[in-house]
């Protein structure tokens, strides 16, 4: 397709977390599936310039690009079934569009003009978001509105979709997304919310061209037919998201009911190549035919929101589907393990991740479980956190340190085996000042990461500040902890493993943040596989 871009913008109304992001993650997997060029955005309305400094109870985890920006955990989905890597460009918010509009006033750039929401604000958010489209490098953009129709904080973002709807006609369309509530009282589906959100919609002066209607169960013809009237949609254009199994049916329910024909149809593209699902199909007919379940338990302290370990949670399902099992995952909570309960807690599980995370809450309780985990030999994965607490654990309970810790746990510690970095040191912003982003690692030849990996150079993603001290690396080694995996650059350890146990492997990076449906990370193939064992 060599004509213009095509802008395909995703907004919500009625409620949010009604799953835009799956949405727009599935309409792209369709028009991939096809064999365009397909690229996907989010702009978030909240003024936090990225969410790396949120807490994961505000928004869930934070997910990290290659290119080591700090972003929504939507760009996490949009990976997943995508498979595109996804960077900077790709994630923008209300902070960031302001913090470039006043450094370019304080730079005199306005040339002595009033600077206003309309049109500075809503220029340099139209810029960013036809950004990637001028590259060249997509035949479609999907653009992915956070928040609903009717936020205070989405106005600048709506206006700024009206007026390049406006300005791109024909190369512009816009999907929106509510929810169908089902009363039980009077036993019905309710489309009045729709309804009012759509009308919000249209006084900002945008009108849908596609409805994906969100709800519990089927919702009949009559009604869609109904709603297509009352919004000014064509009937066929009105699509039901009904709750499925796994999200990774949802792009499947999408093409059932035409969505991706119906936007390039939108478009006027009439020669569309046919669709291959081949290996997506594939994937779901392994993961609905497993019987057989792998019991994985996950300790960490924000368990009362699952969300905190998306990617974690999303990469196990993967690996356990293609390793022929259904994932059993069960969320332990840190704060609560102690020796007296870590027994009846974790006996039972086939394996064992120590989750990521920072600061002091809940660090003993995951001590705790590494002790037990490693000396009943259960296949354990720390990640982050959790590889630090390895070394901590290690330090303290085989090389006999017992007052060895992190920094960032207790500053005078006297055996700090975990250290802040040294270029982290000056650092006084929090905001995206950890070392971030993709860095390569090299790894010890025959080790269980290298046999993983069947490579010895790797590449993947960090978020942290500490690392392993190296003055304590030869007292580890002889002790019987691994370190197999270094920086080649800086030497900094990046994976430790006890070659005697199943697998007991801790790494410093995240490699949840590079698995996907078509490619999962072959650590958690590894994991998931000695724990069947």
């Amino acid at each position: 397709m060599n004509n213009n871009t095509k802008y395909i913008f995703v907004t919500g109304g009625v409620v949010s977390s009604l799953g835009k992001g799956i949405i727009a993650s599935s309409l792209a997997r369709l028009l991939l599936s096809r064999g365009y060029r397909v690229t996907i955005q989010k702009f978030d309305p909240y003024i936090n310039v990225d969410p790396g400094t949120l807490n994961p109870y505000e928004h869930g985890e934070c997910y990290v690009t290659v290119d080591g920006k700090e972003t929504d955990l939507d760009l996490g989905h949009y990976e997943r079934f995508t498979n595109i890597r996804t960077t900077e460009a790709n994630n923008v918010t209300t902070g960031r569009v302001y913090q470039s509009v006043i450094e370019k006033e304080r730079r005199g750039d306005f040339l002595g003009k009033t600077v206003q929401i309309i049109p500075h604000i809503t220029d340099e958010l139209k810029r960013f978001m036809k950004k990637l489209g001028q590259t060249g490098d997509y035949d479609f953009v999907i653009t992915e509105i956070g928040g609903t129709v009717g936020d205070i904080e989405s106005t600048p973002f709506l206006e700024a979709v009206r007026q390049l709807r406006w300005e791109m006609g024909k190369d512009a369309i816009s999907i929106h997304l509510t929810y169908v509530p089902y009363l039980s009282a009077a036993k019905e589906l309710k489309t009045k919310p729709t309804q009012h959100s759509v009308k919000q919609l249209q006084q900002m002066g945008i009108q849908p061209d596609i409805l994906v209607l969100r709800a519990d169960r089927d919702i009949p013809a009559g009604m869609r037919k109904k709603v297509a009237q009352f919004c000014n949609v064509k009937p066929e254009a009105v699509i039901q998201s009904i709750d499925v199994p796994t999200i990774y049916q949802v792009p499947l329910m999408m093409h059932e009911q035409n969505l991706d024909t119906t936007v390039l149809e939108l478009f006027g593209i009439k020669d569309a190549p046919e669709i291959n699902l081949a290996g997506w199909n594939s994937f779901l007919e392994k993961m609905q035919s497993s019987r057989k379940m792998v019991k994985i338990g996950l300790v960490g302290k924000y368990v009362e929101l699952p969300d905190a370990y998306k990617s974690i949670h999303e990469s196990l399902i993967q690996a356990a589907t293609y390793n022929d099992r259904k994932l059993d995952l069960t969320f332990i909570h840190s704060e609560k393990l102690t020796d007296e309960n870590v027994e009846e807690k974790l006996k039972g599980f086939d394996g064992v991740i120590i989750a990521p995370g920072f600061g002091s809450r809940g660090i003993e309780g995951k001590l705790v479980a590494l002790k037990w985990c490693r000396e009943h030999d259960v296949p354990t994965f720390g990640i982050c956190l959790g590889m630090q607490c390895m070394v901590i654990e290690f330090a303290r309970n085989v090389l006999g340190l017992s007052d060895a810790n992190s920094t960032e746990m207790e500053h005078g510690t006297p055996h700090n085996v975990i250290d802040l970095m040294e270029e982290q040191k000056n650092v006084s912003n929090m905001g995206g000042t950890m070392r971030l982003g993709a860095y390569d690692c090299q790894l010890k030849p025959g080790s269980k990461a290298a046999r993983a990996y069947g490579s010895e150079l790797i590449s993947e993603r960090h978020r942290h500040r500490y690392e392993f001290n190296g003055d304590y690396r030869q007292a580890f080694e002889e002790a019987g902890m691994k370190c197999v995996g270094e920086n080649p650059l800086t030497h900094l350890v990046e994976v430790v493993e006890l070659p005697d146990k199943k697998w007991f492997v801790g790494t410093q990076f995240h490699p949840e943040y590079q698995s996907t449906v078509l490619n999962p990370n072959p650590l958690f193939l590894s994991f998931i596989k000695a724990a069947i064992k």
